[in-house]
């Protein structure tokens, strides 16, 4: 009798715990995404500098070697960017950049278009020398000889209030499974729980060090964890993990850099040398890697670049990369990271617009690979 005249109160009661959990995870998650997001507080840089101005790395009497070498990026209970001082996580700045910044790109966002991805895979699996498919955000499929190398794999949305302009038209299922998966850091536009349980528990994973309860929840046993300068090798081919200049953040209750964060050099069988730079600020040390390096093809991260004043700490824009570029002494460049997700203030659309015209400027127009969303460049 008691239970009866209870029962709908009872319901009423679990439908308003259930709907203020959804609520309460979903906050979690906005404030996890705007965390991730959060720029640095001691940038010494202006929204005008260039990258010739940037300042020097605090241990610029140190090679990236010897800095990898004496572990200068190791701290006491996480890790440390040896290229600045900025500090990241900083939630009042995220706030001001949000509801007080003046954001001179929102007259432009009428204009950006969802745009479905499609890919053909067949003449993919069936090219044997070095094929480079742009999926879609910074995801890039690498297909070398009788291998497939996929970076940072995010399939869908990251969070349900941030726009997916580019939502791919087939089944994850239809992607030749990879031989190897590269994670470059902890954000989650690079690192999504969802995208890599797709790709099978089997899969080896390359990553940073500092993601091992990530990939055992996901039951990824077979994976390799790489400090910078760190390599994996098969046989054929090399992959090393690079220093860079950013850092990573999943937890806003640890804070940042409890896992590393890195860019990728891979030596292909195929012969040619292909440079990810994955999400990096300008720093002086492109050169340096360049000097070691033979690159035929440099694939850099360029999105989420506005405002400078905010983003300059994390991202590099166009001319950056121009530059970076250039330093990296590379014969051929092309650029990811945009037309996915507005996670910057300029449009989805203005990256691969940008790039050209600083590349028109500097008259290396020839050098510039473009890739829309589900397209090869063959090798």
């Amino acid at each position: 009798m008691w239970s009866g005249l209870c029962a709908p109160n009872e319901g009423d009661d679990r439908m308003d715990r259930r709907m203020f959990l959804r609520k309460f995870i979903d906050l979690g998650k906005k404030a996890a995404f705007l965390h991730l997001l959060a720029g640095c507080t001691n940038l010494k840089t202006s929204a005008s500098q260039t990258a010739e101005e940037a300042p020097p790395s605090p241990f610029k009497d140190y090679s990236l070697r010897e800095l990898a070498q004496e572990k200068l990026h190791h701290g006491d209970d996480r890790f440390v960017n040896p290229f600045s001082n900025k500090e990241h996580g900083n939630m009042l700045r995220v706030l001001h950049w949000k509801l007080f910044s003046q954001n001179q790109f929102r007259s432009y966002y009428d204009q950006e278009q969802v745009v479905p991805v499609s890919i053909d895979w067949e003449p993919i699996r069936d090219h044997g020398n070095l094929s480079v498919t742009f999926v879609k955000h910074a995801s890039v499929m690498i297909k070398d000889q009788d291998q497939y190398i996929l970076l940072d794999p995010v399939f869908s949305e990251i969070f349900q209030f941030i726009k997916d302009f580019s939502p791919l038209e087939f089944d994850v299922r239809e992607i030749p499974r990879p031989d190897h998966i590269l994670i470059s850091h902890g954000h989650y536009d690079h690192l999504d729980s969802r995208s890599l349980a797709a790709l099978g528990r089997d899969t080896h994973v390359i990553s940073p060090l500092g993601y091992d309860d990530i990939f055992a929840d996901l039951k990824m046993n077979n994976r390799t964890q790489l400090d910078w300068f760190g390599t994996f090798e098969d046989g054929k081919r090399e992959i090393i993990f690079l220093p860079c200049d950013h850092w990573t953040m999943r937890n806003p209750l640890e804070g940042p850099n409890t896992s590393l964060w890195g860019s990728y050099l891979l030596k292909t069988a195929s012969g040619a040398t292909i440079y990810l730079s994955a999400d990096t600020a300008y720093f002086d040390r492109f050169q340096e890697i360049g000097r070691e390096f033979s690159i035929d093809l440099a694939i850099i991260n360029l999105g989420a670049y506005e405002p400078r004043w905010f983003m300059a700490g994390s991202h590099m824009n166009p001319s950056d990369t121009v530059q970076a570029f250039k330093e990296l002494g590379a014969a051929r460049l092309m650029v990811t990271h945009w037309g996915t997700f507005r996670l910057g203030d300029e449009p989805v659309y203005f990256p691969p617009m940008e790039i050209k015209r600083e590349m028109e400027k500097e008259g290396l127009s020839d050098r510039l690979v473009h890739l829309n969303h589900g397209e090869t460049l063959f090798l």
